[in-house]
Formats: structure tokens, C-alpha cells, sequence
């Protein structure tokens, strides 16, 4: 009866120890830690930012560039057809 006793002592003891060592937070981060991790974040987030500017930058150059190549393409037709108007009023013809 003694030995039964023991038995369940050291079952109760064994199954404490395993529930203590199963809720210690083994995941915590130090405060310093936490500080280096936003940093990283922070420094990525910006790199991020950068690429999409540049990227918007570079289409917004490229769609510049083609419309103001369209409107002087069309004003010069524009032209060409006034002055075209005026040489055909003006020929004696």
C-alpha cells in the first residue's frame, strides 16, 4: 500500500512538472529584440515604397511622353490641313 502511494505522488509530480514546463512561453522576445524586428520591417516597408514610386514614375513618364508625342503629331496635321485650306482659297485657280 505504501509503494501505491508513492506511485500516484510521483505520477501527480511527474504530470505538474510537465504541465509547468508546457505552459513556460519559450516564444517571448526580448524588448530589444522587438525593436531590431520593427527596424527590419520598417527598412523593408521602404524599400517597398521605393520600387512602386519608381515603378508609377516610369509609367507616368511613358504615358507624358506618348501623349505629348500625340498632341504634336496632331496639332502638325492640324496645321498642315489649315495651311492646306488657306493655299487652296488663295490659288487662282
Amino acid at each position: 500500500m505504501n509503494a501505491r502511494k508513492y506511485v500516484s505522488a510521483l505520477f501527480l509530480a511527474a504530470a505538474m512538472a510537465g504541465s509547468a514546463v508546457a505552459f513556460t512561453p519559450q516564444d517571448e522576445q526580448s524588448p530589444k529584440q522587438d525593436m531590431k524586428d520593427a527596424g527590419h520591417e520598417t527598412k523593408n516597408a521602404a524599400k517597398d515604397t521605393g520600387r512602386a514610386t519608381k515603378k508609377t514614375a516610369k509609367n507616368t513618364g511613358h504615358a507624358v511622353k506618348h501623349g505629348t508625342k500625340k498632341a504634336v503629331n496632331k496639332t502638325a496635321d492640324k496645321t498642315q490641313e489649315g495651311a492646306q485650306k488657306v493655299k487652296d482659297k488663295t490659288n487662282p485657280n
